[in-house]
C-alpha cells in the first residue's frame, strides 16, 4: 500500500487528546497534525521523535497533516496509523497473499455480525466454511526484537476475542491476525502485565479453535507492504 501523498518529515512536540500531534517540519513552520491511533503509542510519542506526515490538501478536512510513522533513525520504521492494516491487508486477502486464507476468493470488509459489531474481513469459498478475521495493529515493543499487544487496556478487543469464539462454535472459522507495523521485530507475544482480561479471553479462544496469525510488515516513507510471518510466543 502506497501513501496517497509523498510524506514529509518533522519533529514530534506533542501528543495530546489522543488524536492530536503538534509537530515542527524540517523548515522550522509548527503544524498540527491529525494521529489516527487510539492507543496508548508507548514508545512511540515522546517529544523530539522524528515522524513523518502526510499532507493532503482536502478542503474538507480541517488538518492539513497525517501522522504516518516514526523513523527510529537506526534504519527502522513503525507504523502509527490503526486503519494502515486493513486497507494493506484487503489487497493482500484479494491477491491470495496471505497462504493460511488464499483459497477464499471473496473478500468482504466490515460485515455486520456479533453483538453490534463488525468483523473486519469475511472471506468465503464455495465448499468452504466461512472465515471471520478480526485484524489488530501491533506497534509496541518493550524488548528488542518483540512486538506485544496491545499497548493499553483493550474492552473491545476482548470483547471480539468472544465473538471470534462464538463463530468457531458456530462451525466458521475465525482467525485473529495481528500485523505488526514495526520493522525491528521477529517474535510477538501478548502484553498480559497491561491487560490480563484480554490474555485470559485470547487463551479461551485458542482453546476454542479460534487461529492465529502474525505478520510482519515492510515500512518506508513511500508504502507499507506484508512482509513474512512473525514467530508466536503465547
Amino acid at each position: 500500500m502506497r501513501f496517497q501523498t509523498e510524506l514529509v518529515p518533522a519533529r514530534l512536540i506533542r501528543r495530546y487528546k489522543r488524536f492530536l500531534a503538534d509537530c515542527v517540519l524540517d523548515d522550522g513552520r509548527e503544524v498540527v497534525a491529525h494521529c489516527a491511533n487510539p492507543g496508548s503509542m508507548m514508545g512511540l510519542a515522546d517529544e523530539g521523535m522524528k515522524i513523518w506526515l502526510e499532507p493532503n490538501d482536502d478542503p474538507k478536512k480541517k488538518l492539513k497533516f497525517g501522522w504516518r510513522l516514526v523513523d527510529h533513525e537506526n534504519g527502522h520504521f513503525t507504523g502509527v496509523d490503526t486503519s494502515v492494516p486493513n486497507r494493506a491487508l484487503k489487497m493482500a486477502l484479494e491477491n491470495g497473499e496471505v497462504a493460511a486464507l488464499s483459497a477464499y476468493k471473496t473478500v468482504r470488509p466490515e460485515v455486520k455480525y456479533g453483538e453490534k459489531s463488525r468483523i473486519d474481513f469475511l472471506l468465503q469459498q464455495d465448499g468452504l466454511p466461512d472465515v471471520y478475521v478480526e485484524v489488530k495493529s501491533v506497534t509496541l515493543s518493550r524488548t528488542m526484537g518483540q512486538a506485544e499487544f496491545p499497548d493499553s487496556v483493550t474492552t473491545r478487543g476482548t470483547k471480539h476475542l468472544a465473538e471470534l469464539t462464538q463463530m468457531v462454535r458456530d462451525g466458521h472459522r475465525a482467525v485473529m491476525l495481528y500485523l505488526v507495523q514495526r520493522t525491528d521485530c521477529t517474535t510477538f507475544t501478548l502484553a498480559n502485565d497491561i491487560d490480563p482480561k484480554y490474555h485470559a479471553a485470547y487463551l479461551l479462544a485458542r482453546n476454542a479453535g479460534v487461529e492465529t496469525l502474525c505478520i510482519g510488515t515492510n515500512i518506508t516513507p513511500d508504502s507499507i507492504t506484508l512482509d513474512s510471518p512473525l514467530s508466536i510466543g503465547i
